[in-house]
């Protein structure tokens, strides 16, 4: 890190540490998380986004590489823990990453490595989305390898590749969508709390975690849920060539392991990512590439911020009640979310 960056990272530090006695800047009946993004917006704006890092794995012809990129966690938006215990899948970055990916004409060929349940039907779709722009604008070939689970999203994100690979031991499949929720009408009924919601419509509140889901309630919800589960069937046709009927008949929302996924016509060789790599070079001439990844930046403005801030406020709310705790617990403050995700949300 260059002597430019260390002194942004002091300027912005004592700007930090100066807005603690100022912290009536915040509302506390401010929405927390918009007053966080707010702290982490105005700092990135004074100094910039964080520019990308780059790791050579394997050193050889700068104009023509490979780039690996890693998605291992569940793909969702921020950061989100990785099987391994390190800080995990970042949504933005990774997006960033691909960005990148698109403009770098050096890059002649990507290999993405996916260690991941799946995740959020959106963020699922953000990342296919611009690797069907790559491909389409540059060209440029995707090969992926799968770790040792690559399920619902993980292989939605992977099904355009031009192959794919996995272990024996490899579980993906998967193929489906879910909406988890929890209901908890009677446990407030028993302990006597009302559900005291005013809505404007009749399916205002729906998937409300304080009143029965009624027919009509689950009528539109599934329909929300067969038509992403139709673009998930869609996404694998076109990527895979396969036939829509003998798509529909696997995804029944079981996982395969890697031999089985082979045998469907869901993966195209068993490997791992160095069978991958050398795949690639042998298919596209380009043995003698640079092989590098993108290294997570050393800090993160946003972050950094956002943890900061976040417990400033966790810090004035030490009178949460037991029922509150006991709700995200169990339940979801949320609304029900749509996932591509093995193992329910």
């Amino acid at each position: 890190m260059n002597a430019k960056r260390w002194s942004a990272i002091g300027v912005a530090l004592g700007i930090f540490i100066f807005s603690l006695f100022f912290s009536n800047y915040f509302s506390y009946t401010a929405d927390k998380q918009e007053a966080t993004e707010s702290l982490s917006d105005n700092l990135l704006g004074v100094f910039g986004t964080t520019e990308l890092e780059e790791s050579i794995i394997e050193a050889g012809d700068s104009s023509k590489r490979i780039v690996v990129l890693s998605v291992d966690g569940t793909i969702l938006a921020g950061q989100t823990a990785s099987f391994t215990g390190d800080s995990g899948y970042d949504h933005n970055g990774f997006l960033q990453q691909l960005e990148q990916v698109l403009v770098d004409d050096t890059i002649k060929g990507i290999i993405l490595s996916v260690n991941s349940p799946g995740g959020g039907t959106y963020e699922s779709a953000q990342i296919k989305d611009k690797l069907v722009e790559i491909q389409e604008k540059t060209k440029k070939p995707i090969y992926v390898s799968m770790g040792s689970m690559a399920a619902s999203g993980g292989y939605y994100i992977s099904a355009p590749a031009e192959k794919i690979f996995a272990a024996e031991e490899t579980l993906t499949g998967s193929i489906g969508v879910i909406m988890s929720g929890t209901n908890l009408a009677e446990l407030f009924e028993k302990i006597g709390i009302d559900d005291t919601t005013i809505k404007s419509g009749e399916f205002k509140d729906i998937g409300s975690t304080t009143r029965e889901m009624t027919e009509e309630d689950a009528a539109i919800l599934q329909t929300m849920v067969n038509t992403s589960f139709d673009r998930f069937v869609d996404v694998i046709v076109k990527g895979r060539g396969m036939d829509e009927d003998v798509v529909r008949t696997i995804a029944d929302g079981r996982i395969y392991d890697g031999a089985q996924a082979v045998e469907l016509g869901l993966v195209d060789e068993i490997g791992y990512q160095e069978d991958a790599l050398e795949t690639i070079q042998k298919d596209y001439k380009l043995e003698d590439a640079e092989i590098f990844s993108y290294q997570t930046p050393s800090l993160s403005f946003s972050s950094l911020f956002s943890a900061k801030v976040n417990s400033l406020f966790q810090t004035s709310e030490t009178m949460e009640s037991e029922l509150g705790k006991l709700v995200s617990a169990i339940g979801t403050p949320d609304s029900p979310k749509m996932m591509y995700y093995y193992g329910g949300e």
